[in-house]
């Protein structure tokens, strides 16, 4: 006798798609969960190898800025050395230019002349004095103008004061010369304008 299936098979087909698809479903899941993982392994990985190179980008950094400051405090060091060799200089050359300035000042006073006072601004000079005349003012004056040391002589005033028997006060502005980097034999070796005079009246 043929045999007839009485079971639900069109109920029973649609189960095993159902269940075939639901399979499919996880195992999709399952891959992209993996690849999911996959690529946020390898994006870690990348952004770990990137702060790596940051921050020995910020160690190198951190060490050129201190080679720099070392650079910038060894250049301050060597304005400061080349400050203090300058002043040094100056003070060597000027040590020689008083020694010379007041040689010439004895050596450029005539006879019959002397000084109560000298004073030194700078570069600027006061003789305050006195001279049996005014010619021999006059004479002290040539004598600064001819002078290697002095220049630029000016007279601020000369008197008889009353009582004064020893001759004419007088006062004198004139300005030093320096050397302005000339050694003392170069200065030596110029000629010198003119002669003192020691004999006027």
């Amino acid at each position: 006798m043929p045999r007839i299936n009485l079971l639900p098979w069109r109920e029973q087909q649609r189960k095993e798609r159902k269940l075939a698809f639901f399979v499919a479903l996880g195992g999709a899941a399952i891959g992209a969960l993996v690849v999911a993982f996959a690529c946020y392994l390898l994006f870690k990985s990348m952004i770990s190898s990137q702060e790596a190179r940051n921050d020995r980008l910020r160690v190198e950094i951190k060490i050129v800025d201190r080679q720099i400051e070392q650079i910038n405090d060894l250049e301050s060091q060597k304005q400061r050395f080349i400050a203090r060799m300058q002043v040094i200089e100056k003070l060597q050359r000027s040590r020689s230019e008083v020694v010379h300035l007041f040689d010439e000042i004895t050596k450029t006073m005539p006879d019959g002349t002397y000084l109560t006072s000298f004073t030194q601004d700078g570069k600027k000079l006061k003789f305050e004095g006195v001279a049996q005349s005014s010619t021999r003012v006059s004479t002290f004056m040539r004598a600064i103008s001819a002078s290697q040391w002095m220049k630029d002589p000016e007279l601020e005033v000369v008197e008889s004061k009353p009582g004064n028997t020893v001759g004419n006060s007088f006062v004198l502005d004139a300005s030093q010369v320096t050397t302005s980097g000339d050694d003392d034999d170069t200065i030596a070796a110029k000629p010198r304008h003119g002669a003192r005079t020691g004999g006027g009246q």
